[in-house]
């Protein structure tokens, strides 16, 4: 199982989908499973029930999909706050950081009013804040960093792969004659 981890708007559902399609398995997004569980948007979960509960909910998630590894799965941004999680992730797959610094993760998402976590009055010094707090995390979750700040889905695709080729966790592509 490959399982993306990364600051929200870091591209791990978009990349996971196209990443999936290509090694020909399935994907899942835990936010959507978690969606499916507690019945109603993470906002309005979150806004009701508070961070922690659904920290607890995300937590119990992230252990059901790693049980039965699905190809590749996507993961909420703040999926590795939970040492707990870091570790599972980290023991039943490989575990990708889709690293991106803030200025182009505010670029990417200054518009967006879906992100409990970015509903604030500065949302660029909240990512700043966030990526400083998180980055520690995703990187002890990471068996693989990549380094994204503009670069295209597919090339995002291609840099994934071939870091997971040679670290021998898929078979290397043979070149056809």
């Amino acid at each position: 199982m490959l399982a993306l981890v990364g600051m929200p708007g870091s591209g791990k559902s978009t990349v996971g989908r196209q990443l999936a399609r290509k090694l020909g398995v399935g994907f899942v997004d835990t936010d959507q499973v978690i969606e499916i569980r507690i019945g109603c948007s993470i906002r309005d979960f979150f806004e009701r029930e508070g961070e922690a509960a659904f920290r607890d909910i995300e937590a119990q998630v992230l252990d059901d999909m790693t049980q039965t590894p699905c190809g590749v799965m996507a993961t909420g941004g703040g999926a590795v706050l939970r040492e707990a999680n870091r570790d599972l992730l980290r023991q039943r797959s490989h575990v990708i950081y889709l690293r991106v610094q803030p200025d182009e993760l505010y670029r990417r998402l200054r518009n967006d009013t879906q992100r409990p976590l970015l509903q604030v009055d500065d949302p660029k010094a909240k990512l700043i804040d966030l990526f400083e707090q998180r980055d520690p995390f995703y990187q002890a979750a990471a068996h693989f960093v990549i380094e994204t700040s503009r670069p295209r889905i597919p090339t995002m695709v291609t840099m994934i792969m071939s870091q997971l080729e040679l670290a021998g966790v898929l078979p290397m592509e043979t070149p056809t004659a």
